[in-house]
């Protein structure tokens, strides 16, 4: 049967024809962009992850520009720290030099103070200029900022890093939990049966003094009061790290020999050489607990609390620090860091020397902050100090004075200053210098270890991210060039064969006229 006017064959014909061309035109995309995914219609659900990686990819990829950039901040900062590490070094040898008084004159003496005004200068003129693109690295513009320090309670307070997780303060509080001590003997001195009476010593007697700086003996005469005991010891404390002290400052109360510092790292060891002082025995707490500021030797050894021992060592303080156990040495603590707070705190004797004592204040601010993940968020950050290195900062030790031991600094060995050479306070200055040198090599070693542990294995571990992640996104959103070519040529030939079959549609509806003519 025919018909012409509705010609079905070339509307199926023109239909499949404008499919083929369709097609065609998506492999002609894909082939000219180089992706299987050009718009949401092509695959909405592979089009919104590939999307998703695509921004993760972004982020990873800055985040490995920001560690490298880190490292150059790093690498900058550590630069100018090992030329301070060289200054300081040359400050100790002269130093050392000045110290050999028998053999330097008064004017080479002055030209190594000039050398070492030089240096200190030199050392504070890197801390000040130190700086990558703009920014300040050892001024102490990326110190952190503390607020509320009790000085009778915290002497100096170093905070390494800090997470201030959304907060804009962070409270620092420390208890006590063991208390810091000296070692410490004591001698009693009521001897009221004796010879000589109570506060005397009751024979001749030869002793062997010894501490954490070395030993030394001296010899007394039978009768000599223990005031003269007491600063015939004193005068080598400095060779040994052995003070003497009087008892309730009462010459029949007794001695306390105590080593200078505190802690494990200190001791105090008084032995009786020779067969004559059997009368000389000295004690030693047993308890783990505060001397008493009051001491009655008789009651207490009465009491079980004080044994006969020729040696006393000291005991680090140990604290709680917002919940976490910090280390101590001597008066210092040490709390590591455990992801949000990492300091070391030099308490006074006050407070550390008291079971329980509390002390707190706050982290206002400041730090130097990294962005090392591809997501902005505290688990992908860290911040650290990069503390003041001038020298009114650096080389902080407790100097005995006259009244009282005082912080002294790298400053003070400057013309004028309380450890310069014409002060020939030589122990006082390789103190110092001692501390300072090890202030330094502290941060350069801290830096040192965060480029190589967490930067270099972040840029590292994101780099295996990135070429993981690239590698998804390229199997989705990617084209497939040989399946991509392969329906190219199907859809070329069906578009071939679509136009063909259209034509013969078309011609088929001319068979009609010969109808007409008949």
């Amino acid at each position: 049967m025919s018909r012409i006017n509705t010609n079905i064959p070339s509307l199926i014909a023109r239909a499949n024809l404008g499919r083929s061309e369709a097609d065609l035109n998506v492999r002609l995309e894909r082939l000219s962009t180089g992706l299987r995914i050009n718009r949401g219609a092509d695959d909405p659900a592979g089009l919104i992850i590939s999307e998703r990686l695509g921004s993760e990819i972004s982020g990873l990829q800055q985040a490995i520009r920001n560690s490298e950039r880190a490292s150059s901040v790093i690498a900058t900062a550590e630069a100018a720290l090992a030329e301070v590490a060289d200054l300081l070094n040359s400050i100790r040898g002269l130093v050392v030099e000045a110290a050999n008084t028998g053999a330097i004159s008064d004017e080479e003496r002055e030209a190594n103070q000039l050398q070492i005004n030089s240096a200190i200068d030199s050392i504070t003129r890197i801390a000040s200029s130190a700086s990558f693109g703009g920014l300040n690295l050892l001024n102490g513009s990326l110190d952190y900022v503390l607020s509320g320090v009790s000085s009778s309670a915290v002497t100096t307070a170093r905070i390494f890093g800090a997470n201030f997780v959304n907060r804009s303060s962070i409270s620092v509080d420390v208890e006590t939990i063991a208390s810091a001590q000296t070692g410490a003997l004591f001698l009693r001195g009521d001897y009221a049966a004796g010879p000589f009476g109570n506060g005397r010593l009751q024979s001749s007697v030869t002793l062997e003094i010894a501490g954490p700086l070395g030993v030394q003996t001296v010899s007394f005469l039978s009768g000599v009061t223990l005031d003269r005991v007491r600063d015939s010891i004193n005068t080598f404390r400095d060779a040994t790290g052995v003070s003497a002290a009087l008892i309730n400052g009462d010459i029949n109360s007794g001695i306390v020999f105590s080593s200078v510092g505190f802690g494990s790292g200190d001791f105090v060891s008084v032995t009786r050489l020779g067969s004559s002082g059997e009368f000389f025995e000295t004690y030693s707490f047993d308890s783990d607990g505060p001397v008493p500021a009051a001491i009655d030797i008789p009651a207490l050894i009465a009491g079980g609390q004080l044994t006969v021992a020729t040696r006393d060592d000291g005991r680090d303080v140990f604290a709680i620090v917002n919940g976490t156990l910090a280390t101590g040495d001597g008066l210092r603590l040490s709390l590591p860091d455990n992801g949000v707070l990492s300091l070391e705190l030099l308490l006074n004797s006050d407070l550390a020397t008291r079971n329980g004592a509390t002390t707190s204040f706050r982290i206002t601010g400041g730090g130097a902050l990294y962005q090392l993940g591809g997501d902005v968020s505290v688990t992908q950050q860290i911040n650290i100090s990069l503390p003041s290195v001038t020298a009114s900062r650096i080389g902080g030790s407790l100097i005995s004075t006259l009244d009282g031991p005082e912080l002294q600094f790298l400053d003070s060995l400057r013309s004028g200053g309380q450890n310069d050479l014409r002060s020939l306070n030589f122990t006082n200055a390789s103190t110092i210098l001692s501390a300072a040198i090890d202030e330094i090599a502290l941060i350069r070693g801290r830096l040192g270890a965060l480029e190589r542990n967490t930067l270099d294995t972040n840029v590292r571990s994101i780099q295996t991210a990135v070429e993981n992640l690239s590698a998804s996104r390229s199997l989705i959103r990617d084209a497939d060039f040989a399946a991509e070519t392969s329906e190219l040529t199907r859809a070329q030939i069906l578009s071939q064969a679509s136009t063909s079959a259209l034509q013969l549609a078309n011609q088929q509806s001319q068979n009609v006229l010969a109808l007409l003519g008949g």
